[in-house]
């Protein structure tokens, strides 16, 4: 999307990162086939989380991003986040006839970005029940909330599934939930990313701050599998008709074991069926629709930069093409 919205603007150079040969062939032609000269796509040899902790790497580097005026627009950034909220106070006015009922969601949760801004809608007020935390099988984010253990599992134990925008072991926004469920505490959440950074991982299991994850804050979680995927894009289109993608199959599943009687469920679909044709020709024998203009993307040239996840040679990069 921050591709197809910057494409030929003068003045703007856009450094896409993504992991090499991790994403769908549908994916990744439509990144990849973006011909416009400020758009440089760079596959990373690694995973999201090389991807995600290069960007980091180069917006910590204040001074280089002071000299080329870096930006990001994924969900690190806390204008991306903000937008978010606004999903929730949409879906809660679809959902309900008064202000004095309750909705849960049930979000597909990989880098918390979006179930953040649901936790910030709740805080703003609005009347959330649940918030489902939906995970793939890389279930850093279910364990934690389960049993208090936020451990990350690294690039080299993080699998490649079939709903690959959750491929992540350790979740970028997730600082931002812990600031609050420790008191706005900013030493102690130092404290406890110091113990990851050192440990890969942290206990909250014996802490009065576990009881508060539900309690206080309305988060449930659950994991969904390759096979639960299958199984929910069937029943969701025989049920319903309707074909739905990986990422919200995991959503669903996770979403439908946690539903509450008398209590409005909303799942929050992520992605386009059409991203990952693959899967969804295995659930149900048949191609999912594409949108008009996208019919045959993957035969179009496609113009990348194959590149190690090293945050210096991304830099250098930069520097030589701003």
């Amino acid at each position: 999307a921050a591709e197809y919205a910057m494409r030929g603007k003068q003045g703007v150079r856009v450094f896409m990162l993504s992991p090499h040969e991790k994403m769908s062939p549908f994916q990744t032609a439509q990144m990849f086939s973006l011909q416009d000269p400020n758009i440089f796509n760079l596959a990373v040899r690694g995973v999201f989380d090389d991807c995600q902790d290069i960007v980091k790497a180069v917006s910590n580097d204040h001074a280089f991003k002071a000299k080329y005026k870096i930006g990001t627009v994924n969900s690190i950034n806390w204008a991306r986040v903000v937008a978010q909220v606004v999903y929730y106070f949409k879906g809660y006015f679809a959902a309900t006839q008064n202000n004095d009922q309750q909705v849960s969601f049930s979000v597909p949760s990989g880098n918390f970005g979006n179930v953040c801004a649901g936790h910030i809608a709740r805080m703003m007020g609005l009347p959330i029940r649940k918030l489902i935390v939906a995970t793939n099988e890389n279930d850093v984010l279910d364990e934690f909330f389960r049993t208090g253990r936020y451990k990350v599992r690294g690039s080299a134990n993080t699998w490649q599934t079939s709903s690959p925008s959750m491929d992540i072991s350790k979740a970028s926004n997730f600082e931002r939930f812990i600031f609050d469920l420790v008191g706005r505490d900013a030493e102690q959440v130092r404290a406890l990313w110091q113990a990851v950074d050192s440990t890969g991982e942290f206990d909250l299991s014996a802490s009065p701050l576990f009881a508060k994850i539900s309690a206080e804050y309305g988060f449930a979680s659950g994991k969904s599998t390759h096979a639960d995927r299958l199984a929910t894009i069937r029943h969701t289109f025989e049920q319903y008709g309707v074909i739905i993608d990986t990422h919200t199959a995991d959503g669903l599943k996770v979403g439908l074991e946690q539903r509450e009687a008398g209590v409005p469920l909303i799942c929050l679909e992520t992605a386009l069926p059409a991203k990952f044709e693959a899967t969804i020709r295995e659930a149900l024998d048949r191609d999912p629709p594409r949108p008009a203009g996208l019919e045959n993307i993957e035969a179009l040239p496609q113009r990348f930069e194959v590149m190690d996840a090293d945050a210096e040679q991304i830099k250098a990069f930069i520097a030589a093409h701003v």
